[in-house]
């Protein structure tokens, strides 16, 4: 017979159970007062116990405890900071509707739809989604140049 007052193991994220990627050590769930500029608004992160030696930290979603991504230092930071605005071009700029953009994500990391975000990517995808959005891009304001071109000209536009 099973103990009914056994307690339920909690489900989500634990700090003590993390490990940094970079060196190791165990992750702390903290402030981000100190590693931020400006935390006026609160908010928490999981950090590398060893911090500022390595320098990983990931932020958590308002109010919960749930990771934006993984654990990155400042390089891979700075990569993701860059994928996510080559990435949103794409559905801002009017050349794909947001959820398309990352549909077009999903498949370009071969990943399941409910797993492309960028915060959990690596060097190698962010490299990638930079790439590949950049072209995009770079095909979409081609196209509608040529329109206005042609439209100048008193060309039909198609």
């Amino acid at each position: 017979m099973k103990n009914k007052n056994k307690k339920k193991k909690r489900k989500g994220f634990q700090a003590g159970n993390m490990r940094c990627p970079y060196c190791g050590s165990t992750v702390v769930y903290r402030s981000a007062d100190g590693i931020y500029y400006d935390n006026s608004k609160g908010m928490m992160l999981y950090v590398c116990s060893h911090y500022p030696q390595c320098d990983a930290y990931v932020r958590v979603h308002a109010g919960t405890r749930i990771p934006v991504g993984s654990l990155a230092n400042h390089e891979l930071r700075t990569l993701r900071r860059t994928a996510h605005q080559y990435f949103d071009q794409l559905h801002q700029s009017g050349y794909m509707s947001k959820q398309d953009a990352y549909q077009w994500l999903a498949d370009l990391i071969s990943a399941p739809l409910s797993e492309a975000h960028i915060g959990h990517l690596g060097e190698y995808y962010c490299k990638q989604v930079i790439e590949e959005s950049r072209r995009l891009m770079d095909q979409y304001r081609g196209r509608k140049n040529k329109k206005q071109f042609r439209m100048v000209r008193g060309g039909a536009a198609s």
